[in-house]
């Protein structure tokens, strides 16, 4: 780390037990408990009249969709636990080795992808989203080294406002 580094400022650090992340908490429970809503009642109903590859796809996605929420949701009650005394930092690392925030991508060329309902599909997109800010957040504070690093295909100045506007919660 150089010398200037040693002086800085963590933002995801403080957004981390901040109002935002509890604003980002609310936003992923209320995700889960959405789509939950949704596959139990509207969802179940829309993926009956699906066409034959559309009902595949909707089933793939769904267990998809529902394995990266319950992910989100696990990371965002391990980030709680240590906010609130509960876990140390220690102990939410090693419960977080379990914790998945990658490789749940869409793949929204696929056949029957614009066969699915809407409201499907939203939800996938929003869950993409807060996946995208969460995971980001999980680089920033705990393995810092590796968030520092900007791919090749985005400058330094966009990488840096995607992690202010992610500490800070506005999209």
């Amino acid at each position: 780390m150089s010398e200037l580094g040693l002086n800085t400022v963590s933002f995801a650090g403080r957004a981390a037990s901040s109002s935002q992340f509890k604003a980002l908490y609310s936003e992923g429970m209320t995700l889960v408990e959405e789509t939950a809503s949704y596959l139990d009642g509207d969802g179940r109903a829309a993926s009956k009249v699906l066409p034959r590859m559309a009902s595949v796809l909707y089933a793939a996605e769904s267990m998809r969709l529902t394995t990266r929420l319950m992910q989100m949701a696990s990371w965002l009650l391990l980030q709680r636990a240590v906010n609130n005394g509960e876990m140390s930092r220690d102990q939410v690392l090693n419960e977080k080795s379990k914790v998945r925030l990658d490789g749940f991508n869409v793949d929204r060329n696929a056949p029957g992808w614009n066969d699915l309902p809407e409201s499907f599909r939203s939800l996938v997109e929003r869950s993409l989203r807060l996946q995208n800010r969460i995971a980001l957040l999980d680089r920033e504070i705990y393995r810092p080294s590796e968030a520092a690093i900007v791919p090749d295909n985005q400058n330094s100045v966009k990488a840096q406002l995607n992690l202010l506007q992610t500490a800070f919660g506005t999209n």
